[in-house]
This record gives C-alpha cells, sequence and structure tokens, in this order.
C-alpha cells in the first residue's frame, strides 16, 4: 500500500473521530443521547487505520436500574400528589369537621340547660345543618378525587399506548436502516431507549432483546406491549365490579378485552394512581361514611325515644345515604343484593366483593384482603360485619357483586327537622324536661363507632391515619429520590457527555487529521519527484 493511501485512511479516520466528537458536544444536552466512541484498527493485509464502528456508550443493565429506579419515583410522585390533597382537607383547623362536630354537641349541652327556650333550640339547628353541610362537601370533595383518577388513569392509558407505539415504529426502522447502510443507527438507538425510559416513568415494564436487536416490551404482569414492530393497546374502561371505577383493559390479538385487576399495577404514574385510590382514597371515604352513618342512625334512635314540644314522640333528625352495591357486568345470574345496616357496633369502613359459590358466599374485604364464608339464613339472607343483604333473584356460580355499606353515605347526610318546637329534648311533655337532651350530648363521649371509639375519636383516627400514609410515602420518595439521583449519576458517568473530555478529544483529533494531511503532503512530494526522475 503507498504511502497516500495510507494517509488517506488515517484522513478518513480523523473525520469520522472528528464527527463523532462533535456530535458529542452538540448533543450534551439532548436528554437520551449516550456518548459516541470512534473504535479504530489497523487496516487488514494492507496496512493503514480502518473505522472497526462507531460505538455507543450504553449499559443496559444500568438502563435497566434506572428505569426501574424512575418507574418507582414517578409512582410515589404520583401517590403524592393527590395523597397530599386528603391530607390538606382533613388537617385544616378550620375546614374541618372536628370543631364544627363540636359546636354542634356543644349547642346541646346549651339545649339541656334550657330546653323550652328558642334561641337553644335555634343554635341547634344551625349547628346541625353546618355540621350535615361540611360532610356532605367532605364526600363531594373525595368524590371529585375519585372523578380525577379515573381521568388522570384515561392520561396516563393514552400516553402509555402512544409510546409503546413509537417503540415498536423504532424497531422496524432500526432493522431497515442497519439493513440497508451495514451500520448501527445510533441515533435510532438513542430515541427507542429514549422512549422507554419514559414508559418505565408511566407503567412497569419489562423489556427483553430479540435477536437482531429488536426490543419486546411487556407490562408487569406479563401481558406483551411491543413485540418486534407491532404494538398492543391499553384500554381505560368501567370497571366490570364497579362503574363509577376507571381501570385498565387489555386488548389482546383475537380482539378480547381482558380486564387488570387494580393491584396488578405497582410502578410508574399508573401504578401509584391506583395504589393512591385503592389505600388511600377508598378507606377515607369509606371512614368518613362510616362517621356519618353512625352519627346519624345512632342520633336518630336517641332522638326517637325523646319527646318535643308538642308532646310528640321525636322523628328523625338527620337522613343518610344508603348503601350501595353492582352487579358484576359478567354475571350469568340475575340476582340483585339489596343492602341494609343492622348493627352499628359491627359496621366497618370496609366496602366488600361477594362470590357465590353454588350455596355458600365468600366475602372479601376489599381493604385487607381478609375472607369470610358466608352462609344465608332461614330467609335467605346474608348477615356479616353488621349488615343484612337481600338476595333478590338467582345467582350463578361465580357471579360477583361489590357492596359498597358507607362510601357515599355522606353525600346524602341533611338534617330532616325544621321547626325548632320538634327537637326532642325531653322524656316527658314537662316542657322544662332536658334528659333526652342530657342523653343526646351524651352520645358525644359514647364509643358508638365501629364499637370502639367517639365521634371525634374516630375523625381523629381519619385525620392520624392519613397523615401516618402521608408521612411514609413522603419517607419512601425522599429514599427513591437519592436512589434515582445516585444511578442517575453512575448513568451519566458512563454514557453522558463531558465536554472537557470532548474537547481534549477535538484538540487531539485536529492533530491526527493535520498529521495524516502531512502524511499525504510528504506522499506527493515523493511522487513528484519520483515522476520528475522518470521524466
Amino acid at each position: 500500500m503507498s504511502i497516500l493511501n495510507t494517509g488517506i485512511t488515517g484522513l478518513n479516520a480523523a473525520q469520522t473521530a472528528l464527527y463523532a466528537t462533535s456530535n458529542n458536544i452538540s448533543n450534551v444536552y439532548t436528554p437520551g443521547y449516550n456518548r459516541e466512541v470512534v473504535l479504530l484498527g489497523e487496516a487488514k493485509n494492507s496496512g493503514g487505520v480502518q473505522v472497526n464502528g462507531v460505538n455507543r456508550q450504553f449499559n443496559s443493565f444500568i438502563a435497566e436500574r434506572l428505569n426501574n429506579a424512575n418507574g418507582n419515583l414517578s409512582s410515589l410522585q404520583s401517590y403524592k400528589t393527590q395523597a397530599s390533597q386528603i391530607d390538606n382537607l382533613l388537617a385544616d383547623p378550620e375546614a374541618g369537621l372536628a370543631p364544627l362536630m363540636q359546636k354542634f354537641f356543644g349547642s346541646l349541652g346549651d339545649l339541656a340547660g334550657a330546653p323550652a327556650e328558642p334561641a337553644a333550640r335555634e343554635g341547634v339547628l344551625g349547628n346541625a345543618n353546618s355540621m350535615a353541610a361540611q360532610f356532605r362537601s367532605f364526600d363531594n370533595y373525595l368524590h371529585d378525587l375519585q372523578r380525577t383518577v379515573n381521568g388522570a388513569v384515561q392520561l396516563e392509558v393514552s400516553q402509555i399506548n402512544d409510546v409503546a407505539g413509537q417503540i415498536a415504529m423504532l424497531n422496524k426502522e432500526i432493522a431497515s436502516s442497519a439493513a440497508a447502510t451495514g451500520q448501527t443507527p445510533n441515533a435510532l438507538l438513542n430515541q427507542r431507549d429514549q422512549y422507554v425510559a419514559e414508559l418505565s416513568k408511566k407503567i412497569d415494564i419489562r423489556v427483553n432483546v430479540q435477536d437482531g436487536g429488536a426490543y419486546n416490551v411487556s407490562i408487569g404482569n406479563g401481558q406483551p406491549l411491543v413485540t418486534g414492530d407491532t404494538s398492543f393497546s391499553l384500554e381505560a374502561m368501567a370497571s366490570s365490579s364497579d362503574p363509577e371505577r376507571t381501570v385498565v383493559g387489555y386488548r389482546d390479538s383475537s380482539g378480547n378485552l381482558l380486564e387488570f385487576r387494580e393491584d396488578q399495577f405497582k410502578g410508574g404514574a399508573l401504578g401509584g394512581l391506583m395504589s393512591f385510590r385503592r389505600e388511600s382514597l377508598d378507606r377515607i371515604q369509606g371512614q368518613l361514611g362510616q362517621l356519618a352513618v353512625t352519627m346519624a342512625q345512632s342520633f336518630n334512635e336517641q332522638h326517637q325515644a325523646g319527646v318535643d314540644l308538642n308532646g310528640d314522640a321525636g322523628g328523625e333528625f338527620f337522613s343518610i345515604g344508603a348503601p350501595s352495591s353492582y352487579t358484576n357486568t359478567k354475571n350469568n345470574g340475575d340476582a340483585v343484593l339489596d343492602v341494609s345496616i343492622a348493627d352499628l357496633s359491627e359496621l366497618s369502613a370496609s366496602s366488600w366483593d361477594l362470590t357465590f359459590n353454588g350455596t355458600d358466599w365468600q366475602a372479601t374485604q376489599r381493604d385487607t384482603g381478609n375472607r369470610m364464608n358466608v352462609a344465608p339464613d332461614g330467609d335467605g339472607n346474608l348477615n356479616f360485619a353488621g349488615l343484612q343483604i337481600n338476595v333478590n333473584g338467582t345467582p350463578e356460580v361465580g357471579d360477583r357483586f361489590r357492596v359498597n355499606p358507607v362510601q357515599r353515605a355522606a353525600r346524602d347526610f341533611n338534617v330532616q327537622i325544621n321547626d325548632i318546637s320538634n327537637i326532642a329534648a325531653a322524656t316527658s311533655a314537662d316542657s322544662g324536661d332536658n334528659r333526652n337532651a342530657l342523653a343526646l350530648q351524651d352520645l358525644q363521649s359514647s364509643r358508638v363507632v365501629g364499637g370502639n371509639a367517639n365521634f371525634s375519636q374516630a375523625y381523629g383516627a381519619i385525620v392520624s391515619d392519613s397523615g401516618n400514609r402521608n408521612a411514609v410515602v413522603n419517607a419512601n420518595l425522599a429514599a427513591q429520590q437519592g436512589l434515582t439521583e445516585q444511578l442517575q449519576a453512575l448513568q451519566q458517568s458512563e454514557s453522558g457527555v463531558n465536554l472537557d473530555e470532548e474537547a481534549a478529544n477535538l484538540v487531539r483529533y485536529q492533530q491526527y487529521y493535520q498529521a495524516n494531511a502531512k502524511v499525504i503532503e510528504a506522499g506527493m512530494t515523493v511522487l513528484e519527484t519520483i515522476l520528475s526522475i522518470a521524466r
């Protein structure tokens, strides 16, 4: 090989190195960019230098760990964003229920001191209406938050489908580019890995690399999301158990829509939304409903035991929302459930899932997962957890039902009495009798909520429970943030662009280029000398 050709190979190698270095510098702030390194080797057989490849500095192991960390971080951030709204609402000393309950029972004390006094009776009604309005306001706020979560789930599913489609398209483009040019399309590979990183922030995923380099992406439960150049869609759908609840479905290759359980999603923003709704929002709604139902029914029972100023027996003081149940849309039988509250002391804040096995029923407590078998009584009713459920119609084996005893009870918490004379403060026709007013006031300290807490204690437990969960999420978030930052630093140390290093490489490769140009210049001089001698 001539000195000219040797110099030309070096010049080409220097140009490639300068291009890679300048590309690194220009993309120093490009998200998902991986630093490129030129691999040089001695040309085979004929001397000179050849470019063996331009490799990107990409460590798949570190990238996978970072994606998992980002997914967990995104899940916690999504959870915290929603949970902090509840915590701020409950902990507000002015907007909370605690001062309104205290004022209501305080006004009952005033009534006991002057049972026939109109001002005392007006105070009871006014404070009762304020307290009931706050119960309704809290319920509306939590219900709006449920709708917000539904909308957020729909948005996340839409974005997941878009990103999955981009990954499938890039799988195809990468294969086509590599086949056409015989070179590795680093820019396309970077784009694909960046989309994978974005997808991991939205949903828990697993990535498998096929022979040929295509990515197969599956979600946490094993269902494929991307296979080669084909992507499969998730769908936001109404739960078959609860039509007011948006869950995630999967359209398989046969076109069947499969409904995922909510607890199948752990990581990513979608997993955070599901966890928040299941662990926090549902629980708070149930606790608030349990408090409202217990207050309304226990107060009504005592009020109906008294006598008003007209000498009539006391009527219902409060109204409250009834329990609700949903028939699963996939049931084969025609049964529907009629649910009522039978025992306040056994009533819990939980929702229940009921499954018919042919003779008995299995009841699953949704917040704990605890299960119990429930046999119908002589009248065919189901009695458990303070509930009485009448089964109307004929269920088939495997039919399922969702029972929400108290979840929306506070929505219909209202005061039924408009006339102050109808307040039953007495136990006799004597206008000076205050014994029922005292009994109503004593309910404030009675452990009637779940059989173990009074109203203030029950509300305090709601606030404390919410605050504790928020504190745990904040602690986990801080720890996960630290881990993610460490992995980001590790990834950048290997794949990120260091401007000082690239500046040094730029000078080095410029000198390399200039040196090879001198080689060519020397070769030309030698060639001209030879030609002049030959003449």
